[in-house]
């Protein structure tokens, strides 16, 4: 074995989202999220084009989100639409959170790769993130909210214009215990096409 496949395993299942709300003062580091960020540039990437972008939000500059998060809501809902408990927690997100990192993706510039294979690609880099911020047992939290789509959020992450901004990943440590979790077995998720048995067809959801 090239690695320790139990601790492998343990790391993959105990991976955790924590919403910002659920962090403690506790600062992150810059060379901590170095490492988390350096864990995303390692994800699968289709012609090498890696087309992950980050932009961390610390100190000073997390204003730019904590400001932006309500006013990016209410631009994208409209002022007649805007419902005003969404806008106080958007108010508050920060509020124990001190590190945010914007999730960008920049196109192959030759056409090759497909946009969707290159959101395939980030997505992948997120996943290598979290796992990192488990293991330095950090919380952390992608969102993709809908108002991610407009200008203004592109332009605070610094992303080209055929850029495209994939989420926000909130990182700090919790303040409550780490959480259990579970998942389906295999067997509702899986089909074996291998010539012993007739594959069954996929539920939409498996009844357990």
């Amino acid at each position: 074995m090239r690695h320790n496949l139990s601790d492998v395993g343990a790391l993959i299942r105990d991976r955790r989202s924590f919403a910002p709300e659920q962090f403690s003062s506790r600062r992150v580091h810059r060379d901590v999220v170095e490492e988390v960020l350096r864990a995303g540039t390692w994800a699968a990437t289709h012609g090498m084009t890696q087309p992950w972008r980050f932009s961390v939000f610390q100190g000073e500059g997390l204003a730019v989100i904590r400001e932006g998060l309500p006013m990016w809501y209410a631009t994208h809902v409209g002022e007649d639409h805007v419902v005003e408990k969404k806008l106080e927690k958007l108010r508050h997100r920060l509020d124990a959170c001190n590190c945010v990192i914007g999730i960008g993706m920049v196109p192959d510039v030759n056409g090759r790769i497909s946009t969707q294979d290159e959101e395939w690609a980030v997505a992948a880099a997120v996943q290598n993130m979290h796992l990192m911020c488990t293991a330095y047992g950090l919380g952390a939290k992608w969102t993709t909210p809908k108002f991610m789509t407009l200008p203004k959020v592109k332009e605070a992450l610094g992303l080209p214009e055929d850029g495209k901004v994939m989420g926000l990943m909130y990182v700090g440590y919790p303040n409550r215990a780490w959480p259990k979790s579970h998942r389906w077995p295999l067997e509702f998720v899986t089909r074996w096409h291998d010539g012993t048995e007739e594959p069954r067809p996929h539920e939409q959801k498996p009844t357990v």
